[in-house]
């Protein structure tokens, strides 16, 4: 399973700035000043995902394997897999850039790790990201003039509420476990889980099976009684790092629509075994708002 599918894009990451590790040692940061803080996440996730290259610009995952002639639809110039690398012939008459300059010739290409914008390889405005899934290779085209950016009317999202923000603890695995899931895509894959975070949710107790970040925080993939309706069909869930004795604050107010949710292109994967909640949580980001 591949990590950037959790977030919004090397640009696709879902973290941002906020002051949650403040109040490590307990709950004494006030209702306001929580409420406070997932303002300011919310404004800023609005802002990522409307970015020029956020997930909503999107336009096509496009794999090697699907086009063995070379041609991969809307994308000028002859692609091909070589091992660790793709290579790339394109002509004048393509005006495909690479590193900022016009690409005559053939160029070997590696996986981008970067941020979108910052994608060596370009036609006009859009970024082409090449990426490179448990053998196969892929390139993404992203277009600031996607329809489904120009279209975008914000995300259906719940107010914070205290009672959304609930005290966990993280439970580690001896040993990373990885499990088959579906993808969006149709595709099964496997994902890695490094424990389960456990707490209690509406006087009843639940857990989560998480993987780990290389920052230490969680994530969780999850659906819960809403799923499929008046949420969509399953979210996501990146609780900070745990403190050294395990502790962690489960906050729903932070559920986040996955970034399949904003364009079909994604890969994301859908809950593990364990990970749909029998309770209702319609806290966080629900959906994509229709008008």
């Amino acid at each position: 399973m591949s990590k950037d599918e959790h977030s919004t894009a090397r640009g696709e990451r879902n973290t941002a700035p906020d002051d949650r590790n403040a109040s490590r040692g307990g709950r004494g940061e006030t209702d306001g000043r929580a409420a406070r803080d997932w303002l300011k996440w919310h404004e800023w996730r609005l802002e990522a995902i409307a970015a020029p290259y956020g997930p909503l610009s999107l336009t096509g995952t496009h794999w090697l394997d699907d086009h063995p002639g070379g041609h991969l639809p809307s994308l000028p110039g002859e692609w091909s897999a070589d091992g660790d690398e793709i290579v790339l012939t394109a002509g004048e008459a393509d005006r495909l850039t690479l590193d900022g300059k016009p690409l005559t010739g053939s160029a070997r290409l590696t996986a981008d790790h970067g941020p979108i914008p910052e994608s060596r390889l370009a036609l006009g405005d859009r970024r082409l990201v090449v990426l490179r899934r448990e053998g196969l290779w892929a390139v993404r085209d992203f277009d600031p003039h996607a329809p489904a950016r120009e279209a975008f009317k914000g995300i259906e999202t719940t107010p914070y509420a205290p009672e959304w923000a609930v005290p966990g603890r993280y439970l580690p695995y001896g040993n990373h476990h990885t499990v088959q899931v579906a993808n969006a895509d149709g595709r099964d894959r496997g994902l890695g889980l490094a424990g389960e975070i456990a707490f209690e949710l509406g006087g009843s107790a639940h857990t989560l099976r998480v993987a780990v970040e290389n920052d230490g925080s969680l994530w969780a993939v999850f659906a819960d009684a809403t799923s499929g309706d008046g949420s969509y069909r399953f979210r996501f869930l990146r609780p900070a790092a745990p403190a050294p004795d395990g502790t962690v604050t489960v906050d729903f107010n932070r559920a986040l629509l996955p970034p399949c949710a904003f364009a079909d292109h994604f890969i994301c994967p859908f809950p593990p075994p364990g990970n749909t909640l029998s309770a209702a949580v319609p806290a966080g980001e629900r959906a994509l708002r229709a008008h």
